[in-house]
């Protein structure tokens, strides 16, 4: 567990994360300093590939942020509400698994709304959220911190890598790495193996992981959840476009492009593409690229489980399941497991 500082604004080096600046009270910022990528390289890279891509992390400007949030509050979209649902029902069961819970890490912590029912039923000692985003972690953490003074915050500045890389606990029991969402859905089955390992190492010895599945289903209702009647998930898709024709000028004609979201059955995955209705001529810095009408450019997979089949996963990495819990629907999963 990290401690908080009580007497100076800043720790000294020896800290387990480095030096880092008290906040308030009862929050501690850590900034790890995550390495910046470079955009147009890696724009580039994907969209000139065999298969054009874009990483999901280009929807997420503040219009995308919006977009999705209001997505999530569709009729057909479900995962959101019904793993909260999920968490609200069984939390203290959940709990009574886990024995006293110490310190909750979130990697990928956003907003830090998902965690606010685990601070109220569970009050841990420590919650560590971990972002790439320093103005979102901040904020987030800020809030959290004026709503819970009973709870120890430690909100680090880092990317994934170096989120699942940060030091064991030492002689303090492991965390309980909160990853809901359905998130690991996002990851092709060898990095979400070894982003599993990952989460394996920031729990430590003696911690836990609580992480959401989506689960397979059929198929009329997985292509609606991502294609609403409303829309907002094709302007989700297409704004990622608009985000790269306002930081590299890419030269887009986003008017000729379309959003495509469908199941692959053979995969077990929604699959979301941009196709080009047109030829788009890019401007990629000081190159050009065209792609041709036809193209489709893939942003997003989000892969659907099985319980047995993800549990057994988790077991390839390392946990020991301890309990799963779903909907009345089995729409959604949301799976314990220790280290």
């Amino acid at each position: 567990m990290i401690q908080v500082a009580t007497a100076s604004p800043f720790t000294s080096p020896d800290s387990p994360l480095g030096p880092h600046r008290q906040l308030r009270r009862n929050l501690n910022f850590y900034d790890l300093q995550p390495p910046a990528t470079n955009m147009l390289s890696e724009v580039t890279r994907s969209l000139t590939a065999a298969q054009p891509s874009l990483h999901p992390k280009f929807f997420y400007d503040s219009e995308g942020s919006r977009l999705f949030d209001a997505i999530t509050r569709t009729p057909e979209y479900y995962p959101t509400r019904t793993e909260s649902a999920i968490l609200d029902s069984h939390a203290e069961d959940i709990r009574q698994h886990l024995g006293r819970c110490h310190t909750i890490a979130e990697p990928g912590a956003g907003s830090c709304e998902k965690v606010r029912l685990l601070l109220e039923r569970w009050a841990p000692e420590q919650y560590m959220p971990l972002e790439i985003s320093r103005a979102c972690l901040l904020e987030a953490s800020q809030r959290l911190a004026a709503e819970f003074p009973g709870v120890n915050i430690s909100a680090v500045c880092a990317d994934y890598c170096q989120a699942l890389a940060l030091p064991q606990n030492g002689q303090q029991p492991g965390r309980v790495v909160f990853f809901p969402g359905s998130t690991i859905g996002n990851f092709d089955p060898t990095e979400r193996a070894a982003f599993l390992r990952g989460l394996h190492h920031l729990a430590g010895p003696g911690g836990a992981l609580l992480i959401g599945a989506d689960l397979q289903k059929d198929t009329e209702r997985l292509n609606a959840a991502y294609n609403d009647s409303q829309g907002l998930t094709a302007a989700f898709n297409l704004n990622a476009l608009h985000h790269l024709n306002r930081e590299l000028d890419c030269h887009f004609d986003v008017s000729q492009m379309r959003h495509l979201a469908f199941y692959n059955p053979q995969l077990n995955r929604i699959e979301m593409h941009l196709e080009c209705l047109a030829d788009q001529q890019l401007l990629l810095g000081q190159h050009t690229c065209c792609l041709p009408a036809g193209t489709r450019i893939h942003t997003e997979s989000s892969y659907k489980f099985t319980v047995e089949g993800f549990s057994k996963e988790l077991c390839d990495a390392g946990f020991q399941p301890l309990g799963c819990w779903t909907d009345p629907d089995k729409l959604f999963s949301l799976h314990l497991a220790a280290t």
